[in-house]
């Protein structure tokens, strides 16, 4: 269903976007062949889970799990820590990269995982600080990056790739591990992620 949303809220963006004048016939056909590519992206990117596996398994020896990302990317951080506490029940905590000065810091260690979005985009850069940032306080590091990323590859201890592709189709391709990692997780635990606990469909109280 994330993705779905996802998909509607671009589109509504994509409409609004041209009723305003502010994009054009132009753009928008851009914008619906990109979407177009989604589902053989978003196929190939599942189809790594043999890669996603065993990160996942790594993953559900913690208790606590950090996961950062910056921009467009933060909200599948944020998604991806969501998906680890109801599915494997493990506490993960989503947080943007750019505030990496307050708070979480003081928890970084060999007992924190840190889990990142790190795409080549136009916030690749800045990730890369995070990352080394991270490590230095001595956490292990598991990004999600784009395919043949040597760079990142090089500094972090796991690496889950996906599929090269717009930035715009990014977070839908970095989503599809988040939620992997999860399913994963939760397996390698016992639990059953079709049936997690305390959790309801529909909002029954206020």
């Amino acid at each position: 269903t994330m993705i779905a949303s996802m998909t509607t809220l671009l589109e509504l963006a994509v409409f609004l976007s041209k009723s305003r004048g502010i994009i054009d016939f132009n753009r928008v056909r851009q914008v619906v062949d990109q979407l177009a590519e989604l589902p053989s992206l978003v196929a190939s990117t599942i189809g790594r889970n043999t890669e996603i596996s065993p990160v996942a398994e790594y993953l559900a020896k913690f208790t606590d799990l950090l996961y950062l990302g910056r921009g467009p990317q933060l909200s599948i951080a944020l998604e991806g820590a969501l998906k680890m506490k109801e599915l494997a029940y493990i506490h993960a905590e989503g947080y943007p990269a750019g505030e990496m000065k307050h708070g979480v810091n003081a928890l970084l260690g060999a007992d924190m995982p840190t889990v990142v979005c790190a795409p080549h985009n136009y916030l690749y850069e800045k990730m890369l600080s995070n990352i080394s940032e991270v490590k230095a306080r001595g956490s292990e590091v598991v990004a999600i990056v784009s395919e043949g990323d040597d760079m990142a590859e090089r500094v972090v201890d796991q690496v889950i790739r996906i599929p090269n592709c717009s930035e715009l189709l990014q977070p839908f391709l970095t989503l599809v591990p988040m939620q992997l990692l999860a399913y994963g997780a939760a397996v390698a635990l016992g639990r059953d992620p079709d049936q997690p606990r305390n959790l309801a469909k529909t909002v029954t109280v206020e």
